[in-house]
């Protein structure tokens, strides 16, 4: 039986995002347009409060989106290179990190479940759920899972994290069927229609999916109390990075 208060915080989670999309809009724009040519990259840092310094988002690549813009998507675009790829707004992933932390914290570790069918992101979740005690689904999503609950692989989980919403789509239409909020990492060319919270991220760079997934790991042992406010995880970034040899392995 599903909890009720799980869903309203999902709803309460939305407009949250919400109030802080309309809030910083105008603000942020000044902040990263016009203080990125007048500030130092410490003060820039420091004014906008990201979880990591700017350049480590910017050097993982976290906000590269692909040359196809969704129309859901838009909100988070703050730009358009040259080449016309699409760049992700790095506050608002920022924000959405946070956002998606405290609601993931909510739940008991058994009742999470984080799928990966894309290479990139199965060492991450593998290292996220390590930390955070949640079920790990990496590779093909066998199907009936959600469903099914004859099978020997049968889960009921109370929250699904997929990390692309299109590889990932056998978990996500059974997760939509049995009614189980979903958390998605979503990228500039994502259809979003079925996700209930959006982190919008480059989901497809092996350096990008590792930083999502450290930070949301941080972040959701800090909401826990089962890490310092002030303190790092034990491995850095680079250790939730998909690597050949495990590429190889899981291939």
């Amino acid at each position: 039986m599903r909890r009720s208060y799980k869903v309203i915080s999902m709803e309460d989670i939305r407009f949250q995002a919400l109030y802080h999309s309309v809030l910083h809009q105008k603000i942020y724009r000044y902040k990263v347009g016009v203080l990125l040519k007048y500030m130092s990259m410490e003060d820039v840092e420091k004014e906008i409060e990201l979880l990591v310094p700017l350049e480590v988002y910017l050097a993982a690549g976290v906000r590269i989106g692909t040359h196809i813009k969704n129309k859901y998507m838009e909100q988070f675009i703050y730009s358009v290179r040259p080449d016309g790829l699409y760049l992700l707004d790095v506050k608002k992933i920022d924000e959405r990190i946070r956002i998606a932390s405290r609601f993931i914290a909510q739940y008991e570790a058994k009742e999470i479940v984080v799928v990966s069918a894309r290479l990139y992101g199965q060492k991450p979740v593998l290292k996220f759920c390590e930390y955070t005690g949640a079920i790990p689904i990496v590779g093909r999503f066998p199907p009936g899972t959600f469903t099914n609950p004859r099978l020997e692989c049968a889960l009921e989980p109370e929250l699904l994290i997929v990390t692309d919403p299109r590889t990932d789509a056998q978990a996500l239409q059974e997760a939509v069927i049995m009614g189980i909020p979903i958390i998605g990492i979503c990228d500039t060319d994502n259809t979003c229609s079925f996700i209930d919270f959006v982190i919008p991220a480059n989901n497809k760079g092996k350096k990008s999916l590792a930083l999502i997934y450290w930070l949301l790991t941080r972040e959701v042992l800090r909401e826990r109390g089962e890490l310092p406010p002030d303190q790092d995880l034990p491995e850095g970034i680079e250790d939730f990075e998909a690597e050949p040899l495990f590429m190889k392995r899981s291939g």
